[in-house]
Protein backbone atom coordinates (compact mmCIF):
# COMPACT_ATOMS: atom_id res chain seq x y z
CA UNK A 1 0.00 0.00 0.00
CA UNK A 2 1.42 3.63 -0.97
CA UNK A 3 0.09 6.62 0.53
CA UNK A 4 0.48 9.91 -1.09
CA UNK A 5 -1.17 13.55 0.55
CA UNK A 6 -3.83 11.14 2.09
CA UNK A 7 -4.39 9.76 -1.40
CA UNK A 8 -4.18 5.60 -0.67
CA UNK A 9 -2.42 3.38 -3.61
CA UNK A 10 -3.36 -0.57 -3.95
CA UNK A 11 -0.45 -2.27 -6.49
CA UNK A 12 -0.60 -4.91 -8.25
CA UNK A 13 1.84 -6.94 -10.32
CA UNK A 14 1.11 -7.87 -14.05
CA UNK A 15 3.52 -10.43 -14.98
CA UNK A 16 2.24 -10.48 -18.49
CA UNK A 17 3.23 -6.98 -19.26
CA UNK A 18 5.96 -7.21 -16.32
CA UNK A 19 4.62 -3.64 -14.75
CA UNK A 20 4.06 -2.60 -11.61
CA UNK A 21 -0.10 -1.32 -11.94
CA UNK A 22 -1.71 0.67 -9.36
CA UNK A 23 -4.75 2.52 -8.26
CA UNK A 24 -6.07 5.07 -5.48
CA UNK A 25 -8.10 2.91 -3.30
CA UNK A 26 -10.31 5.75 -1.12
CA UNK A 27 -11.96 8.13 -4.53
CA UNK A 28 -14.01 7.35 -6.57
CA UNK A 29 -12.27 8.99 -9.20
CA UNK A 30 -10.36 6.88 -11.28
CA UNK A 31 -6.55 7.35 -10.79
CA UNK A 32 -3.91 4.83 -11.62
CA UNK A 33 -0.87 4.60 -12.59
CA UNK A 34 1.93 1.96 -13.59
CA UNK A 35 5.67 1.72 -13.11
CA UNK A 36 8.34 -1.37 -14.12
CA UNK A 37 10.78 -0.52 -10.36
CA UNK A 38 9.45 0.59 -7.04
CA UNK A 39 10.73 3.83 -7.54
CA UNK A 40 9.35 4.69 -11.23
CA UNK A 41 5.82 3.50 -9.40
CA UNK A 42 6.20 5.74 -6.42
CA UNK A 43 7.32 8.48 -9.06
CA UNK A 44 3.97 7.56 -11.27
CA UNK A 45 1.62 7.57 -8.39
CA UNK A 46 2.94 11.12 -6.77
CA UNK A 47 2.66 12.31 -10.34
CA UNK A 48 -1.18 10.86 -10.92
CA UNK A 49 -2.03 12.48 -7.61
CA UNK A 50 -0.15 15.67 -7.99
CA UNK A 51 -1.99 15.93 -11.46
CA UNK A 52 -5.33 14.97 -10.40
CA UNK A 53 -5.00 18.06 -7.53
CA UNK A 54 -3.91 20.43 -10.16
CA UNK A 55 -7.17 19.02 -12.66
CA UNK A 56 -9.10 20.21 -9.61
CA UNK A 57 -7.63 23.46 -9.82
CA UNK A 58 -8.43 24.26 -13.04
CA UNK A 59 -12.42 22.82 -12.68
CA UNK A 60 -12.88 24.87 -9.37
CA UNK A 61 -11.34 22.71 -6.73
CA UNK A 62 -13.98 19.45 -7.82
CA UNK A 63 -11.71 16.70 -6.77
CA UNK A 64 -13.00 13.79 -4.57
CA UNK A 65 -11.30 14.00 -1.20
CA UNK A 66 -10.18 10.61 -0.14
CA UNK A 67 -12.11 8.90 2.26
CA UNK A 68 -10.60 8.37 5.41
CA UNK A 69 -11.69 4.86 6.44
CA UNK A 70 -13.59 6.18 9.54
CA UNK A 71 -17.04 5.23 9.31
CA UNK A 72 -19.74 6.29 12.48
CA UNK A 73 -23.01 4.69 12.43
CA UNK A 74 -25.73 4.62 15.15
CA UNK A 75 -27.78 1.89 15.65
CA UNK A 76 -30.53 0.95 18.25
CA UNK A 77 -29.12 -0.52 21.55
CA UNK A 78 -30.68 -4.18 21.18
CA UNK A 79 -28.45 -4.24 17.83
CA UNK A 80 -25.28 -3.24 19.58
CA UNK A 81 -25.69 -5.57 22.36
CA UNK A 82 -26.45 -8.19 19.36
CA UNK A 83 -22.74 -6.89 17.71
CA UNK A 84 -20.67 -6.82 20.40
CA UNK A 85 -22.01 -10.34 21.22
CA UNK A 86 -20.96 -11.75 17.92
CA UNK A 87 -17.67 -9.86 17.94
CA UNK A 88 -17.09 -11.30 21.35
CA UNK A 89 -18.03 -15.11 20.10
CA UNK A 90 -15.38 -14.53 17.42
CA UNK A 91 -12.79 -12.89 19.61
CA UNK A 92 -12.32 -9.66 17.79
CA UNK A 93 -13.50 -5.92 18.55
CA UNK A 94 -17.00 -4.40 17.04
CA UNK A 95 -14.87 -2.48 14.85
CA UNK A 96 -13.06 -5.73 13.34
CA UNK A 97 -16.18 -7.72 13.66
CA UNK A 98 -18.12 -4.77 11.36
CA UNK A 99 -15.44 -4.48 8.98
CA UNK A 100 -15.40 -8.18 8.47
CA UNK A 101 -19.04 -7.87 8.19
CA UNK A 102 -19.57 -5.33 5.38
CA UNK A 103 -16.39 -6.71 3.55
CA UNK A 104 -18.13 -9.89 2.97
CA UNK A 105 -21.46 -8.21 2.46
CA UNK A 106 -20.04 -5.92 -0.18
CA UNK A 107 -17.66 -8.70 -1.75
CA UNK A 108 -14.68 -5.42 -1.30
CA UNK A 109 -11.77 -7.32 -0.61
CA UNK A 110 -10.83 -4.39 2.70
CA UNK A 111 -7.26 -3.53 2.90
CA UNK A 112 -6.13 -1.85 6.04
CA UNK A 113 -5.19 1.90 5.96
CA UNK A 114 -1.67 2.20 7.67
Amino acid sequence: MMDYKGYKAQIDFDNDAGIFVGAVINTRDGITFTGRSVDELRRAFREAVDDYLAMACDMAGNTEQPYSGKLAIRVNPMLHRAIATCAEREGKSVAAWVADQLTQATGINAVKAG
